[in-house]
C-alpha cells in the first residue's frame, strides 16, 4: 500500500533543519529478508542550546550524535565553529557560524554591554576563530546567496580613482598652505 500524496511523512533533510551531526537516513536489506528494503532514519530531538557568542537560546532539532558532539566540543559555541562545513551538513548550522564569526570580528559591543569584564573573556575566549569580518561575510553562503552578494557589490558605483586622487591631493595642498607661514611684504609707496 502507497501513498500517493506522500502523506505526512518528510525526508530527514527536511525533518532536520537543526543539526544532524553527520547522520542521515540509510537503507538496505534487512538480514531476514532480501526481498524488503528497510529505511532506518536517526532519532531526531528538539532541544534549547545556548551560544555564548551570540547570547541566544535557540531551539534546535537533533540528534544523539549532535548532542555527544557538542558535549566532545565542550559547548555550541567550540562544536560549529571547529566543524567544518561538510560535517555541519546543515544551512542552520552554517549560518550560526557566519552569525559567530561577525560578532567575533566586530567584537560586538551589544555582548553583555554591562559587563565588558565578561565581554572580553568571551572574545579572548573564541580569539583562535576570530577571522576578518570581510571573510566572515561570507562563511555558509549558499551559491545563489554568494553570487546575489557578489552581484550587489559590483552594482555599487565605484568612484573613479581619479577623483579620489584630487581628493587627496586638494587636502595634502591645503595642509601645506595652513602649515606654511605667510610672507607679508611691504610696497613702498611713491612708486
Amino acid at each position: 500500500m502507497s501513498r500517493a500524496g506522500g502523506g505526512g511523512e518528510q525526508s530527514f533533510e527536511a525533518a532536520c533543519g537543526g543539526l544532524p551531526g553527520g547522520t542521515a537516513e540509510a537503507s538496505g536489506e534487512t538480514c531476514l529478508s532480501k526481498r524488503l528494503k528497510k529505511v532506518w532514519k536517526p532519532q531526531l530531538f528538539e532541544r534549547e542550546l545556548y551560544s555564548e557568542i551570540l547570547d541566544k537560546k535557540f531551539t534546535v532539532t537533533v540528534t544523539m550524535r549532535t548532542l555527544d558532539l557538542i558535549d566532545e566540543a565542550y559547548g555550541l559555541d567550540f562544536y560549529i565553529l571547529k566543524t567544518p562545513k561538510e560535517d555541519l551538513c546543515s544551512k542552520f548550522g552554517m549560518d550560526l557560524k557566519r552569525g559567530m564569526l561577525l560578532r567575533l570580528a566586530r567584537q560586538d559591543p551589544q555582548l553583555h554591554p554591562e559587563d565588558p569584564e565578561r565581554r572580553a573573556a568571551i572574545y579572548d575566549k573564541y580569539k583562535e576563530f576570530a577571522i576578518p569580518e570581510e571573510e566572515a561575510e561570507w562563511v555558509g553562503l549558499t551559491l545563489e546567496e554568494a553570487i546575489e552578494k557578489q552581484r550587489l557589490l559590483e552594482e555599487k558605483d565605484p568612484v573613479p580613482l581619479f577623483k579620489i586622487y584630487v581628493a587627496e591631493l586638494i587636502q595634502q595642498l591645503q595642509q601645506q598652505a595652513l602649515s606654511e607661514p605667510a610672507v607679508v611684504q611691504k610696497r613702498a609707496s611713491g612708486q
